[in-house]
């Protein structure tokens, strides 16, 4: 523990004391990752997230400050073996957002992101079972927030690639009707009631429309 302290200390003084003045401008950005259900227990149990996709446009400002705004697609699909009766489908949801953070070149090669996403989401539930009770896709419309993390390592003057994780939240709670079930599958009724949390993790592009220097 004490060696991975002391590299991760030896890093730090590196990105420091070699930084030099990199300043990106206009950039298009686009994020693929991972999602997995974190707080809603029967989401995280039931839904099983396969793909979230984020492009967006960002500006940076010389004080680091970067805004920037975007679309979001992810999609979950339903666990068989998770649910009382089989329900087969999933769950696709778009959105938009804008992005404020703050992003820093410590070195030519390296720098740091630390933003939040927020905006608005519609969640369509596509199963079968909805099907057969006349209500597909039920629709779920919340707002959303995504506090997020990213390192950055440069390719060229233009690309970069980076990897980044975030906790996005939306505003509603996870309810068994929403995929067409008719009991609450053995969970108790106040497990449902926590907000659709997810963790996101995976890698990202980056242009810059501009060469950084």
């Amino acid at each position: 523990m004490r060696l991975l302290l002391n590299i991760s200390f030896i890093c730090f003084c590196l990105f420091t004391t070699n930084a030099q003045t990199i300043e990106p401008r206009h950039t298009f950005n686009l994020e693929l990752g991972l999602p997995n259900g974190m707080t809603n227990k029967p989401f995280k149990n039931i839904m099983q997230g396969l793909v979230n996709a984020v492009p967006y446009y960002q500006f940076a400002f010389k004080n680091h400050l970067i805004l920037g705004a975007g679309v979001m697609y992810s999609y979950y699909t339903i666990n068989e073996f998770k649910v009382p009766k089989k329900v087969y489908g999933g769950m696709h949801t778009g959105g938009a957002f804008v992005k404020v953070g703050w992003e820093k070149f410590h070195t030519d090669r390296f720098a740091t992101d630390f933003s939040i996403k927020i905006g608005y989401t519609q969640s369509y539930f596509d199963t079968d079972m909805n099907k057969v009770f006349g209500q597909n896709p039920y629709v779920a419309e919340a707002g959303y927030i995504e506090p997020t993390m990213g390192l950055i390592l440069t390719a060229d003057e233009i690309t970069s690639f980076r990897f980044f994780i975030g906790y996005g939240l939306q505003g509603y709670a996870f309810k068994p009707y929403m995929i067409g079930l008719q009991t609450l599958g053995g969970y108790e009724d106040s497990e449902f009631d926590k907000i659709n949390g997810s963790l996101i993790a995976g890698f990202g592009f980056t242009y810059y429309f501009k060469p950084k220097n």
